[in-house]
């Protein structure tokens, strides 16, 4: 027998029912879409991981590769300052090439990017399946489960992210994959905020009716959390995460710098800012190209990380006011106040000229007591 559910008013089959996360992945699209500065960054991260991944390609129509050296195109009197205009940019070298090495900067950077962004993210991956695992186990666990989990994450949130991995990458033999160990040596130690934000997330939404149902129903804590605290969970996971990436970048970039990331002859961008440091002058190329390469992805991230917040949490307010939104809301602070300033004077006129009438009352009334008395 057919269920008359699925039929309309006029007899035709309904469509069916959207899935119940299909309505709300379109508002979140749907309130993205306005944020131009969010489009316009997510934009140039896409184009940034297109460039790393397609750096191969990049890099075999430009005829190079980020580990040859070209000692004819160094000028060993001068110091190994690259030789022609702008760093030696060339038809064959895009960019130019490294002084003393004569390396192409092209194949280099969109080689860097690779490393640079797949440990970011690596680091990311790790930091918010510790920080889940531990910030919900915490919420749900009894007292002496939550006190002994809180101290650990204390712990781990005060230690400096600099000290330890030094410490770490120092000691680890240098047969083990160097990205991959930077990676998991940021996520392990950085992850103590995204556990705080999931255990004070989780312990809000423990409070709610349909969990209280859920409990009461017989359900255990491990469906629970997997049924209807962790979908509760997603928006400030996602948006904790989507800032988490530059913050990755830029500690690996600052690993390398200092000699304990990425090993030659694997490029970085922290790595070529190392070796750039002392070429400032004589090839500024060197270090500008890395150094804005950075600045642009950690920028762009950085927006599209809070047009993600902003877009998951509509009432919160944007960070990041860029373009005519900031003229618009000085216009309407403007016009506010205005219109405030109008409704006092007009206010104080109607008192000034309620005072008169009764004034002119009283004086009237005066006058007429004053007649009749002389009568």
């Amino acid at each position: 027998m057919e269920d008359p559910s699925v039929r309309s008013s006029g007899g035709r089959p309904a469509a069916p029912a959207p899935p119940p996360g299909a309505s709300g992945a379109r508002q979140f699209w749907r309130r993205l879409r306005t944020q131009r500065a969010a489009l316009v960054a997510a934009g140039v991260v896409a184009l940034l991981v297109l460039f790393a991944l397609a750096a191969p390609l990049l890099t075999a129509v430009e005829g190079q590769d980020p580990t040859t050296y070209h000692p004819s195109l160094i000028d060993s009197a001068r110091g190994g300052v690259p030789v022609g205009s702008f760093g030696g940019v060339s038809g064959d070298h895009w960019l130019g090439v490294e002084p003393q090495t004569g390396r192409d900067l092209f194949a280099r950077l969109v080689y860097g990017a690779r490393v640079s962004l797949g440990v970011a993210l690596g680091a990311t991956v790790v930091q918010v399946l510790v920080g889940v695992v531990v910030g919900v186990a915490a919420a749900l666990g009894n007292r002496w489960i939550d006190q002994l989990l809180s101290r650990i994450t204390d712990i781990f949130v005060a230690m400096p992210l600099m000290i330890m991995s030094l410490a770490l990458l120092a000691i680890v033999p240098s047969s083990f994959p160097r990205p991959l160990l930077v990676a998991l040596v940021i996520g392990l130690i950085a992850w103590g905020n995204t556990a705080k934000i999931v255990r004070a997330q989780t312990l809000t939404l423990k409070g709610l009716d349909y969990v209280s149902a859920a409990r009461l129903s017989g359900w255990n804590t491990w469906r629970i959390a997997r049924r209807e605290l962790l979908p509760g969970l997603a928006a400030p996971v996602i948006t904790y995460a989507a800032l988490l990436v530059p913050m990755n970048i830029s500690a690996e970039a600052a690993l390398s710098f200092l000699g304990v990331g990425v090993k030659p002859p694997t490029p970085s961008w922290g790595q070529m800012l190392t070796a750039a440091n002392v070429w400032y002058q004589a090839a500024p190329q060197y270090l500008l190209l890395p150094a804005g390469a950075l600045l642009v992805t950690v920028l762009a991230l950085t927006v599209l990380g809070d047009g993600v917040r902003t877009a998951l949490d509509p009432r919160a307010a944007s960070r990041l006011r860029v373009g005519t939104g900031r003229k618009r809301e000085a216009k309407a602070d403007a016009d506010s106040k205005k219109a405030a300033a109008d409704a006092s004077a007009e206010k104080a006129a109607a008192d000034v000229d309620s005072k008169k009438a009764a004034a002119d009352a009283s004086a009237n009334a005066d006058a007429s007591a004053n007649e009749e008395g002389k009568a």
